[in-house]
């Protein structure tokens, strides 16, 4: 199956998540999930949009996904993506890590953010999606900020009293030889799904 952008699947109607990124360098942008017709083209699609956030946060925090998301595809031999004004298409699991994180930055400084992202990136992906999980159920829209689990992603992830943000490196790569490969959880997806 075709993809573009962050793994999107390029088939119609598939279940996705896409950002919004509006052309006006001050003007907010947009999480939404979008299900897709479920396999059945009869049915009305179902998007929602699940968060706002500030041009400002969405600055701060965007390169990290960016770098988390492509690294991720690109050992898995899959697309990687960039964010452009228009709609940034998401793989469906990329899509819930990445509300996870402008979640948490929704209510916080800019300078919270650099915290809020290393602390992001210290979660294992299967982390994200059971966050995710949660906090879509109590208030996973986009009018549901500072509710339940929201507030408590900003809580959890904004406290750097005991992180120091280094500077950004490029990561080395290894070379894994077949003494020391673990399976990971996206060996045991349907389709290698992330």
């Amino acid at each position: 199956m075709a993809e573009i952008d962050f793994g999107a699947p390029d088939q119609f109607g598939m279940h996705h998540f896409y950002v919004a990124v509006p052309p006006g360098a001050r003007d907010a942008i947009r999480i939404f999930e979008d299900y897709g017709f479920d396999g059945d083209e009869t049915l009305q699609e179902t998007t929602i949009c699940r968060v706002t956030l500030a041009r400002e946060l969405w600055t701060q925090i965007r390169d990290d996904a960016r770098r988390d998301f492509n690294t991720r595809l690109k050992s898995k031999k899959r697309s990687t993506g960039a964010w452009k004004v228009g709609n940034v298409q998401l793989d469906r699991f990329l899509g819930r890590e990445l509300c996870v994180l402008a979640w948490a930055a929704e209510l916080a400084s800019p300078d919270q953010c650099a915290v809020i992202c290393q602390k992001w990136l210290a979660l294992r992906p299967e982390e994200r999606w059971w966050l995710y999980s949660k906090t879509a159920s109590e208030a996973g829209l986009e009018d549901q900020a500072g509710r339940g689990w929201r507030k408590a992603l900003y809580c959890a992830l904004s406290d750097g009293t005991n992180v120091r943000v280094a500077p950004k490196k490029k990561p080395r790569r290894k070379k894994k030889s077949a003494e020391t490969f673990e399976p990971s959880l996206f060996d045991f997806t349907e389709n290698g799904d992330i």
